[in-house]
């Protein structure tokens, strides 16, 4: 999504997001080695106060006058996929725009989006598209604060992409970027959003809810999932839907969760609510991560990398026993220097912005 207007920056680039009357940002400078120096990181709520004086308080903090990237977090959009349509590339967004008319939240006239392919365009059998649909209300918001503060924003992004663009400096720098990897991010108390990605693209995203009581450390990792396959889940091979029409066209984006109508979770089990919370996330993921070993057999994963602020270590060993394979802590700090301190929160709600950073201008989302 491309911005309509351009102001002078002063040299510093600064990530944010603009969501429920609280700005989360990263200021940070490129380097010459390829990383990027955070100055100040942290969150900023406007609390009732009137946009130009949010501003005059932003501009104190030394947020005026900067080159900006914009994202989007999860509740600010609906990410779709669909088919590709026959047409030329200058007309994707048009013919989209009239597919996904149904699946919208809100009226068609009432939104902006835009699209990209999914996968590396190596794949046999039909294309599919990912669309982002944001509501111009939000986008809209942003720009009034943008203005306000001077601010630079040549385009915008969102968190499944700026996910993809940290994953895939990781594999960069292991050499793996031929092979599928995952990354699992957990930021606050709502939900995750899973990613896999190869060849430096976006192949498949899927949003989680986050157990209750996550973040706050009431929800204990320990339950063998199989305890809750056998209390009421569906196997996998019969709870993922057909996406593509079988065979290897068989992914997507499924946030599809059990029926309602299923046998109650926990009821003959000693664990606690929040345990069984865990292992419904549990199976969630395990789930996902058997649709892609399904539906890309040729693209086997190498690993999944998880964020979850200060529990993003013990996340880690606790996914790599359950799920059996190799599951490693999501840590970027050598591509930031500076990002330490603040609060274990601030951190975590800052965290998905280092990807903004890390965009190049000759890609699109």
């Amino acid at each position: 999504m491309r911005w309509p207007w351009q102001s002078t920056g002063n040299g510093d680039l600064l990530a944010v997001s603009w969501c429920d009357a609280t700005l989360v940002y990263v200021l940070a400078r490129a380097q010459a080695d390829g990383r990027f120096a955070v100055s100040r990181f942290g969150v900023q709520r406007q609390a009732g106060a009137s946009t130009p004086d949010f501003a005059r308080h932003l501009e104190a903090v030394g947020l005026k006058g900067c080159e900006v990237r914009v994202m989007l977090r999860p509740q600010q959009y609906q990410w779709l996929q669909i088919d590709a349509p026959g047409v030329a590339p200058e007309e994707l967004r048009s013919a989209a725009r009239y597919q996904i008319r149904d699946m919208l939240e809100t009226h068609l006239d009432d939104v902006t989006l835009d699209v990209m392919r999914l996968g590396d365009g190596q794949q046999k059998g039909a294309a599919h598209l990912f669309v982002v649909a944001a509501a111009n209300a939000v986008l809209r918001s942003s720009a009034e604060l943008g203005l306000a503060l001077r601010w630079t924003i040549p385009v915008i992004d969102v968190q499944e992409t700026a996910q993809r663009n940290l994953q895939n400096a990781l594999a960069r720098r292991d050499g793996t970027t031929a092979r599928a990897n995952a990354a699992l991010v957990l930021t606050d108390e709502t939900q995750a959003v899973l990613t896999i990605c190869a060849n430096d693209e976006l192949f498949y995203t899927r949003r989680l809810e986050v157990p209750k009581g996550f973040f706050s450390g009431s929800v204990q990792l320990g339950q063998p999932a199989e305890a809750v396959l056998d209390q009421g889940y569906t196997p996998v091979g019969e709870y993922v839907p057909d996406y593509g029409g079988g065979g290897d066209a068989s992914y997507g984006i499924d946030y599809s969760f059990p029926s309602p109508a299923a046998p109650a979770v926990g009821v003959a089990s000693a664990s606690s609510a929040d345990t069984e919370r865990a292992q419904r996330f549990l199976v969630e993921v395990q789930r996902s991560l058997d649709l892609w070993d399904r539906s890309w057999s040729g693209l086997p994963l190498s690993v999944v990398r998880v964020y979850a602020g200060a529990r993003t270590t013990e996340l880690a060993q606790w996914l790599r026993r359950e799920l059996g394979q190799a599951v490693l802590p999501m840590d970027v700090n050598a591509f930031f220097p500076g990002m330490e301190g603040g609060t274990d929160q601030d951190i975590a709600a800052c965290w998905p912005l280092l990807g903004l950073l890390l965009r190049t201008d000759s890609r699109k989302l």
